[in-house]
C-alpha cells in the first residue's frame, strides 16, 4: 500500500475509513464417497499486482490507484485557524 490519502469515488464522504482485502487459497481432499474431509493444506495468499481496497463507508471496492487518483482529483487542504480565547 501506498502512503498517500484515499478518496473514495463512489460514495466522496470517505476519506479515513478503509480496507485491505486480499485473496487466499486452500487445497484440500475429501473422501468420495462420504465426503468426509481428510486433508488441508494452510491458506496461502495470493500476491497481487495492486492492493484492492474497499470503503467502510458505502462498500465500494475497486484498486488502490482509483482511491489515489480520486484524492489527487479533490485534494483535501489544510484550513489555517487562528483561535481567539478571552
Amino acid at each position: 500500500m501506498q502512503e498517500k490519502p484515499y478518496f473514495c469515488p463512489n460514495c466522496r464522504s470517505n476519506r479515513t475509513k478503509f480496507r485491505l482485502l486480499t485473496t487466499t487459497y486452500q487445497s484440500f481432499m475429501k473422501e468420495a464417497v462420504t465426503g468426509i474431509v481428510q486433508n488441508v493444506t494452510e491458506p496461502i495468499t495470493v500476491e497481487e499486482p495492486e492492493p484492492t481496497i474497499g470503503c467502510l463507508v458505502c462498500g465500494f471496492t475497486g484498486n488502490e490507484m482509483r482511491f489515489i487518483k480520486q484524492a489527487e482529483r479533490e485534494p483535501r487542504v489544510m484550513t489555517p485557524t487562528t483561535p481567539v480565547y478571552g
